[in-house]
C-alpha cells in the first residue's frame, strides 16, 4: 500500500502564499511523476503542476509564473509554492504520485486533499 499525505492548506488574503506539501510512505520502490491537481465542487479534476522524476515540470497557463512545483525524492515529497494567489485559485488541492511498489508496477495514487480557500 501506498499512502499521500497533503497538508500546508488554509486561509490566506488575495496575493499571499501558501506553501502545499505532499509525503509519499508505503511500499514505495520508487516514484516517477508527481502533481498537484485541483477540483472545485461539481467540476473536473484539472493538473496545476506536475514534476518528472528528472525534475522537469509542468504547469498550468493559469498557474505559471505565480507557482512553483519542487520534489525532494530521497525523502518521497512533493511541494506546491503558491504565491500571488487569487480567489480563483480557491478549491481542494490533490497530490499526485505514479509509484513503483513492490510488486514492481506502477499505481497512480492520490492524497486526500488539501483546502485552499483566498479571502478577497
Amino acid at each position: 500500500q501506498v499512502q499521500l499525505v497533503e497538508s500546508g492548506g488554509g486561509l490566506v488574503q488575495a496575493g499571499g502564499s501558501l506553501r502545499l506539501s505532499c509525503a509519499a510512505s508505503g511500499s514505495i520502490v520508487s516514484i516517477n511523476a508527481m502533481g498537484w491537481y485541483r477540483q472545485a465542487p461539481g467540476k473536473q479534476r484539472d493538473m496545476v503542476a506536475t514534476i518528472t522524476k528528472g525534475g522537469s515540470t509542468n504547469y498550468a497557463d493559469s498557474v505559471k509564473g505565480r507557482f512553483t512545483i519542487s520534489r525532494d525524492s530521497a525523502k518521497n515529497r512533493v511541494y506546491l509554492q503558491m504565491n500571488s494567489l487569487k480567489p480563483e485559485d480557491a478549491t481542494v488541492y490533490y497530490c499526485n504520485a505514479k509509484v513503483v511498489s513492490t510488486d514492481f508496477r506502477q499505481g497512480d495514487y492520490w492524497g486526500q486533499g488539501t483546502q485552499v480557500t483566498v479571502s478577497s
